[in-house]
């Protein structure tokens, strides 16, 4: 078993107050909180070895190149990526997800269809609309039942040879499912399509193996998984990657310019243009190094026994109701109380110092299909505590009570 207090010794934050109260922090699918070794790795690259990478001779340009370089490796192995030119650095899930669809514009056409899933963050939603909205391709939707699991057998009815996109998240942000991604690539393969799975509140939880899972783009952010904020990565499969044409044109993503013609240079490149977050995306190495030396086993029974502690203590409460009660789930709990609107609840127990998020979290189609203007989203790292959840537990009786 982990030594938490150790372990949360690692992180300042967790020692302030809010309101008065010490800070309970279950806001973690929005943003996890950030060790001090994250923290002092910022500061380190700009004392020390701040300069501009791939483009200068000089001592400290060389030395930050090798670091960002070498992040660039790590994550590689950390998701077993074949190669380190599969990995771009990016600014986040988002930006990954817009990547590949503005790849998709050039190859798409009026009749091929792109699917989707029910359970997505709008981020996964609105590019691939707008792609569909550009090509004249049709946008398909893989509905959930009332567990907020997918319906597999709708899935399989819904692939053709039209399918050339399909497109999950790994884990709902909204809900915590964990969608069985392996099956859903494997199909998509059988008819051809790519596949991109967004695994944003995938990475803090478990470590995805790019080449087991065969999917042909990973897309994830860094400030979910310990890392800083205005980071993230997309693997993409290299021949993929050298198929699609470049995201934005600049410096740094070109072979030769000139005012006849311009070639773009090799992976990755092509693809990670002018100057990168050059500190984000050397820390989140150090990110990464941090969790692998905690080990995702240990994290995912710390968040299994969070999430167990959880429910049962949530559902003692009378009234209320856990959105996303399929079987396989990350740490998240999204839940509502009968005839209390979520923002009220979140309102008063963050005056007693705890963090929970309130509201649609970016997944206005799952609120639909519940019929409800949103849920109140506790979501646990491996850094919280049994305690911390009893603590919230009493501060949502206390606000029901005052609100009933």
């Amino acid at each position: 078993m982990l030594d938490i207090q150790k372990i949360r010794a690692d992180f300042p934050i967790l020692s302030e107050k809010v309101n008065g109260k010490p800070l309970v922090y279950f806001d973690n699918g929005a943003t996890s909180q950030k060790p001090q070794i994250v923290i002092d790795a910022e500061a380190k690259y700009y004392q020390e070895i701040n300069a501009n990478i791939h483009r200068g001779v000089h001592t400290l340009s060389q030395l930050a190149t090798d670091a960002y370089e070498i992040s660039r490796v790590k994550i590689q192995h950390h998701i077993n990526a074949k190669f380190s030119h599969e990995v771009l650095f990016t600014s986040g899930t988002t930006h990954g997800i817009n990547l590949v669809t503005n790849g998709f514009a050039s190859i798409l056409k009026p009749g091929d269809e792109v699917v989707v899933s029910s359970l997505e963050h709008h981020s996964n939603i609105v590019p691939w609309q707008m792609l569909c909205e550009k090509t004249g391709a049709t946008l398909k939707v893989i509905p959930m039942n009332e567990n907020g699991e997918l319906i597999m057998e709708a899935f399989d009815a819904l692939l053709s040879a039209k399918t050339k996109v399909v497109t999950v998240n790994h884990i709902s942000n909204a809900l915590g499912i964990i969608n069985p991604i392996k099956y859903i690539i494997e199909k998509a393969h059988a008819v051809g399509a790519a596949v991109l799975i967004d695994g944003a509140q995938a990475v803090p939880h478990l470590k995805p193996d790019v080449q087991d899972l065969d999917c042909d783009f990973y897309a994830f952010s860094g400030h979910k998984m310990c890392g800083p904020t205005g980071t993230g990565i997309l693997y993409g499969k290299e021949d993929w990657l050298n198929k699609l044409p470049p995201y934005q044109g600049g410096g740094e993503m070109i072979k030769e310019v000139t005012f006849e013609k311009t070639t773009y240079a090799d992976l990755p490149h092509k693809f990670e243009a002018g100057t990168p977050n050059i500190a984000g995306g050397i820390v989140l190495g150090t990110a990464v190094d941090y969790l692998n030396n905690i080990g995702f086993d240990n994290i995912q029974k710390q968040e299994e026994a969070l999430l167990e502690h959880a429910t049962k203590r949530l559902l003692e409460i009378e009234g209320l109701k856990i959105y996303g009660t399929g079987k396989n789930k990350a740490s998240v709990v999204s839940f509502n109380i009968d005839g209390i609107h979520p923002y009220d609840i979140g309102s008063i127990i963050d005056k007693l110092g705890i963090a929970v998020r309130t509201g649609h979290h970016c997944a206005q189609p799952i609120m639909n299909f519940f019929c409800i203007p949103g849920t109140i989203r506790a979501s646990f790292s491996f850094y919280n505590t049994i305690e911390e959840i009893d603590v919230m537990v009493e501060a949502v009786k206390k606000a029901k009570t005052m609100l009933s």
